[in-house]
């Protein structure tokens, strides 16, 4: 199970009350700036969005390749290791708007972990150090330490 905190809303479904729970200023900075690292070229300038800009927490030579989109309304809520690489064109939430209440969860990724291209990673999911998650897999759960995960949801390929 994913660790998520749960807040139910009353009314409308959870997203179109979105500006309860962020700033329209945080969000529309946070999406600018989530837009100029996906497309910049310059691994150290991306690190240094994410980490001062967004409040993530990104381990030392962690890289993100083109097009990666991190939470928009969250990203402090993201963590990072050493030495990690994050694939191509994935995307990593750490919320989800439902019809009756919203979720919240920090995504942890610890060190030497390989992310493939197209990933997605849920709310309250912790990835750990060494792991290697297969390109195109929707990470739903935890991923223990050295172990290669893929598909869609997860399983288990390979424990090293």
């Amino acid at each position: 199970m994913r660790d998520v905190e749960r807040y139910p809303v009353e009314g409308p479904n959870a997203l179109w009350q979105v500006y309860r729970t962020v700033s329209r200023f945080k969000a529309v900075r946070n999406f600018i700036f989530i837009q100029v690292a996906r497309y910049c070229p310059s691994l150290p300038l991306k690190n240094w969005i994410y980490r001062r800009v967004l409040g993530m927490k990104v381990g030392k030579t962690t890289s993100f390749a083109l097009m990666v989109m991190v939470d928009v309304f969250f990203p402090e809520r993201i963590s990072i290791g050493d030495n990690s690489i994050i694939g191509y064109n994935s995307t990593l939430l750490t919320h989800e708007y439902l019809i009756k209440e919203y979720r919240l969860g920090n995504i942890v990724i610890g060190s030497n972990v390989m992310i493939g291209a197209n990933v997605t990673i849920l709310p309250g999911v912790t990835i750990g150090d060494g792991a290697v998650v297969a390109a195109g897999s929707v990470v739903h759960k935890d991923v223990a330490a050295e172990t290669f995960v893929g598909g869609n949801p997860i399983q288990v390929i390979e424990r090293r």
